[in-house]
């Protein structure tokens, strides 16, 4: 038995636009209608979400038999979290608040195993492996992983050129609430400062030579960015969407005062 595919990876590779969707709702039936729907790629975001291991394994399993591809985003740089998330089959690992080279170098020993990391080896007991059905699993894990790390904060955008061109860091994601909160314009991203910064960050990051991704649910802002040289944007949240549809339709009936949607995501 072969590695499945990191269909994430490869599509990186083509540089064509990929359009993907939070998973907020830390349940693979939820995750799974989402799937359904035609976005290129998932967040299953166990940093907000109330999502555990189990949760989101669910939503691996759930998405499996379809083509959107999964990303996980882990809740902080522990190893141990992070090989349990590999052990489970997470292939497309984000990492949250990343604000050096040390960090970003790191977390990719955290994915490898020795002598070029620290990953510990789960063998016939994980899913990665296919439970030992996987051939030659041990050598050929790393190829079939794709490392994005965060950039969001001061300190990171100040480090990002050393961050973008750490081996072994795939590609870099913008995190723009969290930069404008760092940057003293909470709530604010389109702020002209904030928006000088991620501008930085998307052009840095394009010059090491790496795909760079970003959060944008307003059309106009993932527009922008994407002229900018964002290759991967999430353009939606599944709890947003919701909301806003159930919005929309009590509104058919019920008077209600109009809600701005909100820029800080």
């Amino acid at each position: 038995m072969q590695i499945p595919t990191n269909t994430f990876k490869r599509a990186l590779e083509t540089y064509a636009p990929l359009w993907g969707c939070w998973a907020g709702f830390a349940s693979g039936y939820a995750t799974e209608i989402i799937a359904g729907t035609g976005f290129d790629w998932l967040l299953i975001d166990g940093e907000h979400a109330p999502n555990t291991l189990p949760t989101i394994l669910a939503q691996l399993q759930a998405v499996a038999a379809y083509p959107t591809a999964p990303v996980v985003r882990c809740v902080n740089h522990d190893p141990a979290l992070i090989k349990q998330l590999l052990d489970i089959g997470t292939q497309t690992l984000m990492v949250p608040m990343v604000e050096s080279a040390e960090q970003a170098a790191a977390l990719v020993r955290a994915t490898r195993y020795p002598p070029h990391g620290i990953r510990g080896v789960g063998g016939g007991v994980v899913r990665a492996t296919r439970w030992d059905g996987v051939d030659d699993y041990l050598n050929k894990a790393a190829d079939s992983l794709c490392l994005i790390v965060q950039v969001e904060s001061p300190k990171g955008v100040e480090q990002v050129e050393a961050i973008a061109a750490t081996e072994g860091v795939d590609a870099v994601f913008v995190g723009p609430a969290d930069l404008s909160v760092g940057m003293g314009y909470p709530g604010n991203p389109s702020h002209p400062e904030v928006q000088t910064a991620i501008r930085k960050v998307i052009e840095t990051v394009k010059a090491a030579g790496k795909p760079v991704g970003i959060l944008a649910p307003m059309e106009e802002d993932a527009r922008r960015y994407q002229s900018l040289g964002c290759q991967f944007i999430a353009v939606g949240i599944d709890i947003s969407l919701m909301r806003q549809g159930a919005l929309s339709t009590i509104g058919l009936y019920k008077e209600r005062p109009a809600e701005r949607p909100s820029r800080t995501y």
